[in-house]
């Protein structure tokens, strides 16, 4: 019976340690001011993860021709978040792959890094989303290169925010180079400035790992007592 519920003390504080808390509204992550991602420049262009503290991407919708490098700065507010690629029928899915495509791009969940991807066909869109826990479900998705009728960006978030609290918690296997329409040749970097401030953040690295090491303490000593 101790060994069981030890098992039941710690199980939440590893879901805590892979994803963070859950989200309890659309201002959960620090409000403080954060610098944003650099101006665009010829050829490459920025997005803002998690802008201002909001479940959003900013520009959530861009367009961006063939050869654009496109880069995702990822603030450093002590909550990962991930550019995940998905599909319009399912928002809120990483897009794997299939008999007749590659699986998409996936930056994991990051804090202060950037992840650039570079566009390789302008004529079809690209949707992704964040994978943290809930946060897709309440509208952080974005596109690029989304029609202008049809299979909008705008009806691509409002089928992200109707999964709502239904949205499949998705496992986090770290980054996934390649993908579709636009392709990811490296995995994220440390930022160097912009929204990911001046380097990733030791203190929230420690933070995520000590339940970790609970976790493992715990487990140990539950089977112990088997």
């Amino acid at each position: 019976m101790l060994a069981a519920a030890l098992v039941v003390i710690v199980l939440p504080t590893f879901a805590a340690a892979q994803y963070g808390p859950p989200p309890s509204g659309p201002t959960t992550t620090a409000a403080a001011a954060v610098p944003s991602a650099p101006a665009d420049t010829p050829g490459h262009m920025n997005i803002d993860v998690a802008f201002q503290g909001q479940f959003v991407f900013h520009p959530a919708n861009i367009t961006a021709p063939n050869g654009t490098f496109v880069t995702f700065w990822f603030p450093n507010t002590g909550l990962d978040h991930s550019v995940t690629q998905s599909s319009f029928a399912a928002p809120c899915t990483y897009l794997a792959a299939t008999s007749n495509s590659t699986a998409g791009f996936d930056s994991g969940l990051q804090s202060a890094k950037t992840f650039t991807i570079n566009i390789t066909d302008d004529t079809k869109p690209i949707w992704y989303h964040c994978k943290q826990v809930g946060h897709c479900g309440m509208g952080m998705a974005g596109s690029i290169n989304a029609p202008a009728t049809g299979n909008t960006h705008d009806k691509f978030v409002a089928a992200a925010m109707a999964i709502g609290g239904s949205e499949v918690t998705e496992n986090d296997n770290g980054p996934v180079t390649g993908g579709v329409n636009g392709i990811a040749t490296a995995a994220p970097a440390a930022s160097t400035g912009g929204a990911g401030g001046s380097g990733s953040s030791a203190a929230t690295s420690l933070a995520y790992n000590a339940p970790l090491a609970l976790l493992a303490g715990a487990l140990a000593l539950s089977l112990a007592l088997l």
